[in-house]
């Protein structure tokens, strides 16, 4: 009976995940897929991998679904968060090793240490500041890029329609108090599998 209620609910959780995916893509809620520079195709694909990879990490350790974040673009994987030890990390990247049509894993996860409050806040004020300087920055098309900030280092994933838009991301990322390292995942929209007509 129990595991026929886990099934069920992990059910629930890919199905309601794959309704939006077609319709809001991968960069959050509010995004148009016309927005997206991959084909509609290439969005679902990489929504189907992200939910799957999702679900193996739900089964592995249920605290996965908060502690651990994925980010699935053209094939790539890209995982951040926090874990308990090395051998989890190792864990997890196996793990996205093995999800079906995965290009190449990125696993930027850090081994916990004591929980700092004015780390997290000053991690989550960095974040923030970056979000904001590229949404009000008219050359970077800020639907496209996703942001984590952990101990003031910031990761960015995205696509990038240019060089040039590229590194103005990671300049305004630089250019944000108190960072120390920036770790850019941005693809290049001419580096894509299958790009839009």
């Amino acid at each position: 009976m129990k595991n026929k209620l886990i099934s069920l609910i992990l059910i629930l959780f890919l199905l309601n995940g794959c309704v939006g995916a077609s319709s809001v893509g991968v960069f959050g809620s509010g995004v148009s897929v016309a927005i997206d520079p991959r084909t509609v195709g290439t969005q679902i694909d990489d929504g189907i991998m992200d939910k799957n990879l999702d679900a193996k990490l739900l089964l592995m350790n249920k605290n996965y679904l908060l502690s651990v974040k994925t980010q699935v673009l053209d094939g790539r994987i890209f995982i951040t968060g926090k874990v308990d030890d090395p051998e989890e990390k190792l864990k997890i990247t196996k793990l996205a090793w093995e999800v079906q049509g995965t290009r190449s894993v990125k696993n930027d996860i850090k081994i916990k240490e004591e929980f700092s409050f004015k780390q997290s806040a000053k991690d989550v004020l960095i974040t923030s500041q970056l979000r904001t300087a590229i949404i009000f920055n008219k050359k970077i098309k800020s639907a496209n890029y996703s942001i984590d900030t952990y101990k003031k280092k910031i990761y960015i994933y995205g696509i990038a329609e240019s060089k040039e838009e590229q590194l103005l991301v990671i300049e305004e990322a630089k250019q944000i108090l108190d960072v120390e390292d920036v770790i850019s995942s941005i693809l290049l929209v001419e580096d894509l599998r299958i790009q839009k007509n």
